[in-house]
């Protein structure tokens, strides 16, 4: 039987008064979740003045802690109302929201400055009810973060992927919603240390932007550049497709409609084979 969290049960019934309890006498727990933070915290690399941060799935609190240790100004964000009501009684800095990141984030655009999320995003890749579809969500969820982040804004997002499939879907809708930035793992080489970080900037990809190397042991990074992978945005610039000798493919044109045709084979949509008429210019009708 899976003990994953996510296969067990939706996560606002999963994380009920009795789970939502643990993060708040456990300290073990609130440890593990302190310490995340603070490695986010860290790989955020934020400026010395404070700062407006948006934090998904904030759950009791804890991470907002880190927030509110630092001097920055936050606000959270959770499905859970056990987890939230937690988050009341331990009276956090930070501002509450009871919403599903799933369905998209509803802040003005250039709301904050930064993102943080402990332990969220892999519950966005399951489908709870019969009308989620995990690409959709995640697609929801990027596009709206995107938005409200300012131009150059930074978001860390520590998370527990299933699969290798599960990482690439993650990556894949972050790049489509316009972020560039990496996926940096800490502890490769450990079980139960490991540790996944999806760092994202919003706006062009920018190479002066360094992602750091994943930590291998306390306070060391590993070495070879395994531990981190680079991507960059995805998002379409608006410009046409250029041919072998750099000239724009006219709109229309055979190669356009023979790259077009391509694209929907690879897809595997039904298409008709080229012949010498495609692309070929008709006479006016009768």
């Amino acid at each position: 039987m899976s003990r994953r969290p996510e296969h067990l049960n939706p996560p606002d019934i999963f994380y009920d008064e009795m789970e939502a309890k643990k993060y708040a006498y456990s300290t073990r727990m609130m440890e593990i979740q302190s310490k995340m933070s603070e490695r986010a915290m860290e790989l955020l690399n934020l400026p010395d003045h404070p700062c407006h941060i948006l934090d998904i799935g904030c759950g009791s609190g804890l991470s907002g802690e880190v927030l509110t240790e630092n001097e920055h100004v936050w606000v959270g964000l959770d499905i859970s109302k056990a987890m939230l009501g937690v988050a009341i009684e331990r009276e956090v800095m930070g501002d509450l929201i009871y919403a599903d990141a799933g369905d998209g984030l509803m802040f003005r655009p250039g709301s904050f400055d930064a993102c943080i999320s402990i332990s969220v995003i892999q519950w966005l890749c399951q489908a709870d009810k019969s009308h989620h579809v995990p690409k959709k969500r995640l697609k929801a969820f990027f596009t709206s973060l995107y938005r409200c982040l300012t131009k150059g804004a930074r978001a860390v997002m520590q998370f527990y992927p299933e699969h290798a499939q599960q990482v690439t879907m993650i990556t894949n809708a972050a790049q489509a919603a316009g972020f560039s930035g990496g996926l940096v793992v800490d502890y490769p080489n450990s079980t139960k240390a490991k540790k996944y970080f999806l760092c994202l900037v919003a706006g062009e990809p920018n190479t002066r932007v360094q992602i750091p190397k994943g930590m291998q042991e306390e306070g060391k990074e590993v070495g070879g550049g395994g531990d981190t992978v680079l991507f960059t945005s995805s998002k379409s610039t608006g410009r046409r497709r250029r041919n072998g000798k750099g000239m724009r493919v006219p709109v229309k044109s055979r190669q356009w409609i023979q790259k077009k045709k391509e694209s929907a084979r690879l897809a595997g949509k039904k298409t008709k084979h080229n012949s010498k008429y495609t692309g070929r210019s008709r006479g006016p009708k009768f």
